[in-house]
């Protein structure tokens, strides 16, 4: 039997799970920015700051927990842009992980059109929050990564 598209369950992802590829905290570096990153997360948090110690510090930190953390302890400082570049971040982030480990790039595509969902009751931004009434802007970056990946390798008719 076949499910159409309103019928196929989500694809439920933790953006602070190491163990899921699709997770931000994955430890899947890459390049990016003139710098290598451990995690999506490192990179996002970094971002945050301008080029010095304070993004070096995030970047080099052994955890994606401590670098959000750090970023944390330094909201004085962030840019002043950061509302309006922040999903493109995360995008260009999650987008270049995928294109550096097959790996990433072969979960992501496995969720076929299946809407993602970000399973967090407690961030009602990046998650579905606890009312499943959140923005879910991790899911909505992550399908549309997935768009983009499946259009670079089938072009704009999909199969």
């Amino acid at each position: 039997m076949f499910f159409s598209k309103s019928e196929s369950s989500p694809h439920y992802v933790s953006r602070t799970d190491p163990l899921d590829l699709l997770s931000s905290y994955s430890r899947h570096g890459f390049e990016l920015d003139g710098d290598t990153w451990p995690s999506v997360e490192h990179y996002y948090q970094g971002m945050k700051f301008k080029p010095g110690e304070l993004r070096n510090a995030i970047r080099d930190a052994d955890h994606p927990a401590k670098a959000q953390k750090l970023a944390a302890n330094n909201k004085k400082h962030i840019r002043n842009d950061w509302k309006k570049v922040k999903d493109t971040i995360m995008t260009r982030a999650i987008y270049i992980k995928c294109r550096t480990h097959l790996e990433a790039a072969n979960a992501l595509l496995a969720t076929k059109d299946r809407k993602i969902v970000e399973n967090s009751q407690f961030d009602y931004f990046w998650g579905c929050g606890r009312d499943g009434r959140g923005h879910n802007t991790y899911g909505r970056i992550l399908m549309a990564v997935r768009n983009r990946l499946i259009e670079e390798m089938f072009g704009t008719d999909q199969p």
